[in-house]
Order: structure tokens, then C-alpha cells, then sequence
């Protein structure tokens, strides 16, 4: 049944990520905390790891259809690594219940965000 759970998240985050982008850390961590019963910290930090073959897959694709600004990309990701290291730092130092609650509230916020853009597209 573990195995099943993660084949389903694995192929769920990987269509949202084609489809919107994200996906990965919004699919995999609920489902490696809740369905796993791992901790928030090494939920994220698989979801991290996981999300590195979806990220080459999807920008090889992307790049087929001329839709990636390397430059940008180059830019951001560069930049993240920096970021990376602060938020393991945050983390690391935060307790547990913080953490989710806070990663609970980063769910929310881009959900909002996401039906506020839905809505000003009418």
C-alpha cells in the first residue's frame, strides 16, 4: 500500500508540474507527512530531492516548445541556492508543529492567490 501511495503522488506531482509548473512540494510533502507519517523536515527534504528529475524532464520539454527563459531560469536558480541553505537553516531550528503550520499557511496563501488570478481573468 506505501508503495501504491507513492506511485500516485509521484504521477500526480508530476502532471501538475507539467501543467502548472509546481506541484511536487504541494502533492508530495501532505502525502509523506500524512500518508507516510514522515517528519515535516525530511518530508521536504525528499520532496526537494524528488522534484530534481521532474525539473530536467519538464524544462527539456519546455525548451522543445520555446517556452523557457534560460536567462531567468539561470538567474532564479542561482539565487534559490542561496535561498536553499537559509530556509534549511529556518527548518532545522523551527519545531515541528511551527513548521507545518507555517507550510499549511504557504498552501493557503498560493491557493488564495491562485483563485484571485482565476477570478480577475474573467
Amino acid at each position: 500500500m506505501t508503495e501504491l501511495l507513492i506511485v500516485v503522488a509521484g504521477l500526480a506531482g508530476g502532471v501538475l508540474a507539467g501543467l502548472f509548473g509546481v506541484g511536487g512540494g504541494v502533492i508530495f510533502v501532505p502525502v509523506l507527512v500524512i500518508g507516510l507519517g514522515l517528519t515535516q523536515v525530511h518530508a521536504e527534504a525528499a520532496s526537494l530531492l524528488a522534484i530534481l528529475p521532474t525539473a530536467v524532464i519538464g524544462t527539456w520539454r519546455q525548451l522543445k516548445f520555446g517556452n523557457t527563459d534560460i536567462r531567468a531560469a539561470l538567474v532564479i536558480g542561482t539565487v534559490s541556492i542561496i535561498g536553499v541553505q537559509i530556509g534549511v537553516v529556518a527548518a532545522l531550528s523551527l519545531p515541528e508543529t511551527t513548521l507545518r503550520r507555517l507550510f499549511g499557511l504557504l498552501l493557503l496563501l498560493v491557493a488564495a492567490q491562485t483563485i484571485r488570478r482565476a477570478h480577475r481573468t474573467r
